[in-house]
Order: C-alpha cells, then structure tokens, then sequence
C-alpha cells in the first residue's frame, strides 16, 4: 500500500501518492517494488536489503539520492509472552522527494514530532527521531515486564517466567545491537553535512537525533547486563524454590512416620482389647492426645536439628572468612 504527504503550512498533509513529496510504501507489493526500481534506478540487492531482518544498517550515497537501512523497533502485540522484535527501514531521499518503505508494521507520519515540518530533510530527521523515541519507550516497557518477571521468580517453581526472562534479554541483545547500527549511519550522515545540504536547524536536530539514539544505546546496553549477569541467580532462585518445598513434604512424611508406625502396630481392633476396661471416649481420646504429641513432638525434633545445622553452617562461613582476613591469619 502506498501513501503521500505533502508539506503545507509546516504540516504534513496526505495527499495523491503520485503528486506527493514524501511516500510510505506500507508492505510493498512486487508490482511496487518493480515499480520503484524502475523509478528510481536502485540495486535490487538493496532493495532486497530492507527486506532482510538481519540486514546491518547502513547507508550509500548516490550522485542525486541517498539511501538509507535503518532499524526500527516493531510493533509490540501483547499477550502471553511479549515480544521486541526488530526490522529494517528503507529511506530514499531525493532533491524533490523522500521515499520510506516499511516491510512490516505501520509508519505514522502524524505525531507531534511532525508538527513543525519545514523541508524533506526535517521530515526524514523527526521520522529518524521518532524511532529512536519507539526504542526508549520499549526499554521502559522491557524495565517493568523484567520487574514484574523478577518479582514472580520469587516465589516460582516452574521454567515460564525464567523463559520470559531469556526473551526479553535475547530482545535486549537485538535492540542494543540495532541502535549501535543505527548510531554509525547517524555518523555517516553527520559527517555529509555538506553533501546533503543541511540547514543549520537540521543539523542541530541530527545532533539531537544521535544523542537520543546515544542515550537509547547505553540503556539497552545496562539492561541487557543486568539482565544477563543475574539469569543465572534467577534460575537459582527457582531451584531453591523447590527445594524448599521438597524440604517441607519431607519434614510432613517423617512427621507421619511415627505416627503411621503406631495406628499399624497397634490397629483399631488390638487397642479397643487392650483398652477394653475403659470407656472408649477415654480411650481413643487419649490415643489422639498422644497421638498429637509423638507428632508435635517429632516436628520439634527436626525443627531443632535443622536450626542447629543452619546455624552451625553460619558459623562455620564467619570463622572461614575471618580466617581469610588479615586480621584473622
């Protein structure tokens, strides 16, 4: 799908594709990407190029255009696992005309970075500015699904959350490496001032554009190694998870043993005949008292046993590390 903005009363204004000064080729069809080869005298690799979602971004200068591979973060669509996903971004500019193509998603050309449009080249500046803008608010939204991610491993015993967690660093990796890309064709680009004849606002908002995308990169690049130094103690923490609660069920199993030792040895019939001059209700009420007791008896047992082990384990680390210091040589 093709669509066309013309700048009027520093707006963009939709208007005929044919006519209009800036075109959005919205997943081009094969009819328009022959189209546009055949318009605008570019490398079918090139083309091809922004296609690819691997493609590195770069950028080549022409005798009367420039073309430009740019990376931009995809539309995030919520639901049981949040994917951040990466694509490429084709710009062609020309005295008279800027072309972007998107492969996938949209490209809104209607926010408040365009309100203030005054050439072709402000307008591919905001659009650069505003993907960069797309990466910061992503990162934000990675923050708080990491945290809400961490703040369920707490208390997890299962693999999803840690899953989610390996997503969103592997995210991380894509959108970190993207921006430093990114951030070499903005050099390019600041180094052919002259050659793209900027003004000096626009060079001043291109200066804007790479120390937001600067910004951007060392965001990703903090959070992808947070992320990755404590994976591994996340997935620590669901082991301990559940061995805790293996702890627990062994501690309930022992805590029955004596008691199920009892009821078999004894039995219902044997303990009535052995009890058979008392009233049953003394009887069998004083079984569930005693019963009641081996049981509390047994937890406090092992409750003990095990505060005495942790706290002989502590003991032990504080003497091995003050041992360690030279203090304690």
């Amino acid at each position: 799908m093709k669509t066309g903005y013309k700048i009027e009363n520093a707006t963009l204004v939709p208007c005929d594709a044919d006519q209009a000064a800036i075109v959005v080729y919205l997943e081009m069809t094969e009819v328009e990407k022959a189209e546009f080869l055949r318009m605008y005298d570019i490398d079918p690799s090139d083309l091809d190029g922004v296609f690819d979602a691997d493609e590195v971004p770069r950028v080549e200068f022409f005798d009367d255009k420039v073309f430009v591979i740019w990376k931009h973060p995809d539309n995030v669509q919520p639901g049981r696992t949040m994917l951040f996903e990466v694509s490429s971004l084709g710009i062609l500019a020309t005295s008279s005309k800027i072309i972007f193509i998107v492969p996938r998603g949209t490209l809104s050309l209607t926010g408040k970075e365009f309100k203030k449009v005054s050439s072709l080249m402000d307008c591919l500046l905001r659009v650069l500015l505003l993907c960069v803008h797309h990466y910061q608010g992503h990162l934000k939204a990675i923050k708080l699904v990491a945290q809400d991610l961490q703040a369920k491993l707490v208390t997890s015993m299962e693999n999803r959350y840690l899953l989610q967690m390996f997503s969103l660093g592997e995210s991380l990796v894509y959108y970190h490496t993207a921006i430093e890309g990114n951030h070499t064709v903005l050099g390019k680009l600041r180094g052919a001032v002259d050659r793209l004849r900027l003004t000096a606002e626009e060079v001043e908002l291109l200066d804007d554009v790479m120390i937001e995308n600067q910004q951007a990169g060392k965001q990703a690049g903090i959070y992808t190694a947070v992320m990755s130094g404590l994976m591994d103690a996340r997935g620590t923490i669901i082991n301990n998870n559940m061995n805790v609660l293996l702890k627990n069920l062994t501690i309930i199993n022992v805590v029955f043993l004596p008691l199920n030792l009892v009821a078999s040895i004894g039995g219902m019939s044997e303990y009535t005949q052995f009890t058979a001059s008392l009233d049953w209700r003394v009887s069998y009420g004083l079984l569930s008292l005693g019963m009641v007791a081996l049981g509390w008896g047994t937890w406090w047992i092992l409750r003990h046993v095990t505060e005495r082990q942790y706290q002989a384990g502590l003991n032990r680390g504080g003497s091995d590390q003050a041992n360690e210091t030279p203090g304690g040589r």
